[in-house]
């Protein structure tokens, strides 16, 4: 059970109650700004239990005859499965000994060297693709699903490619559903009420997560406990509460940049999961939370100096695993050169434990308010506790901060001017009136 304490980060979160009360409500009856996108607060409980079969078979089935799989997917569409398989499986995932196949996530930038680089890595494996993307025009993963599937269809020729081709889409229109239709792909639902930084438990994250051997019908039981925990209306039972309740009063105190640290490389995409989460509902109308990461204890190295003694703008945020799986003690040095044997017989737990006390003392007594979130183990478990606890107070604290957490108006910007750009039609005359103000 995960568990928040803000002792050294705020004081006064109580104030919040009466509007942590009114969010809460908003997203437990629907009925606040974007509720047309909360989907995500039951869907612990109310997932497709048929569709969720079939990904486990699909699961099952990319394992048995592929030896890769390329998903296809930007933003909400592969940071959690990619977050969830780094978390679960390892950073060093496609480097390891195993039984499932090496995951490639592209569409995710624009890059002619990592497009190449990918398909020089698999060479000439047997692979499958699972393109993510509810319109199928998002010009990213569009672009990297044409290399892909020609790809696919010179390696197996048409008929036999379109088996080898799940599309996570819409459930009734859209280029992709459209042509997954013409062609017979295996399709999965993008739900219409579930944004896409909401997504990771859905057939968006789900399938990629359960290829790598995942049991995501534990991740799920995770997150179901978690919802029924974050539904309490109660500030002493529920840490999304907690949480959402004291950024929000470090953020009114002039602390504008959170900084998501753990000590788990391994939590490392996960993070980056959670800058999405928190950026794109938060950061609207010059409102929002700065949300940053750092890994420690590597980061203390490099960002360490800037966080004791920089500006004082930012507060941090600590999640803590429990035990780890591996029991590793440091061993003894007859010589002891380096002056470490007074570790020597300890293990790297207890060791990493002082280092975390050791740093959030010295971070506080520095100016930099420090919560720490407690969770369990690392499993899929945990991980789905994690997932639903961070959507759940990120969906109260843009509420607490008055925003609409579920909408994104300001990405639209940079995809009219990247049109315009490329000349897509009917951008014709922005696209001059940009080129004449790049000088071009």
């Amino acid at each position: 059970m995960i568990s928040v304490d803000y002792s050294k980060a705020a004081g006064k979160v109580s104030d919040f109650v009466p509007s942590l009360q009114q969010a809460h409500t908003w997203l437990q009856e629907a009925t606040g700004r974007g509720n047309d996108f909360v989907g995500w607060v039951n869907l612990p409980r109310d997932y497709d239990k048929a569709e969720f079969a079939r990904i486990q078979a699909a699961a099952r089935k990319i394992q048995s005859d592929s030896k890769a799989l390329v998903v296809i997917g930007i933003g909400g569409s592969y940071l959690g499965a990619k977050g969830a398989i780094d978390f679960l499986c390892s950073p060093n995932y496609n480097l390891k000994k195993k039984n499932t196949p090496n995951i490639y996530f592209v569409g995710c930038g624009l890059s002619a060297d990592y497009l190449q680089e990918v398909m020089d890595l698999i060479g000439d494996d047997d692979f499958s693709v699972n393109v993510i993307s509810k319109s199928g025009t998002t010009t990213e993963p569009a672009v990297a699903f044409r290399f892909f599937r020609a790809a696919l269809e010179k390696k197996y020729g048409k008929a036999e490619a379109a088996k080898r081709i799940y599309a996570t889409t819409d459930k009734a229109r859209g280029a992709l559903k459209s042509l997954a239709d013409a062609e017979g792909y295996d399709t999965y639902v993008v739900p219409d009420d579930v944004g896409g930084r909401y997504s990771v438990l859905t057939a968006v994250g789900l399938l990629p997560i359960a290829v790598a051997g995942v049991d995501i019908a534990q991740l799920m039981a995770g997150a179901a406990e978690m919802m029924e925990t974050c539904r309490k209306a109660d500030l002493s039972e529920n840490p999304a509460w907690q949480y959402a309740a004291a950024r929000n009063e470090l953020y009114q105190s002039g602390k504008k940049i959170e900084i998501l640290a753990a000590y788990e490389p391994a939590f490392r995409f996960m993070t980056e999961w959670w800058k999405q989460l928190y950026g794109e509902s938060e950061g609207k109308e010059n409102k929002g939370i700065f949300p940053a990461s750092v890994e420690f204890t590597a980061d203390l190295h490099s960002m360490g100096q800037y966080i004791q003694q920089g500006e004082r703008h930012i507060f941090e945020t600590v999640v803590r695993f429990g035990p780890s799986a591996a029991d590793l003690k440091v061993p003894y040095d007859e010589s002891d050169g380096d002056g470490l044997n007074f570790l020597a017989g300890k293990d790297m737990d207890y060791i990493a434990t002082q280092a975390m006390d050791g740093t959030l003392l010295a971070h506080v007594e520095g100016g930099v308010p420090n919560m720490i979130v407690k969770v369990g183990e690392k499993n899929a478990y945990t991980l789905g506790e994690i997932i639903y606890f961070f959507e759940y107070a990120c969906g109260l604290s843009g509420y607490l901060l008055g925003v609409n957490p579920f909408d994104q108006p300001g990405v639209e910007a940079y995809k009219k001017n990247m049109f315009a750009l490329l000349g897509k039609p009917g951008y014709e005359e922005k696209g001059a009136e940009l080129r004449a103000k790049l000088g071009r």
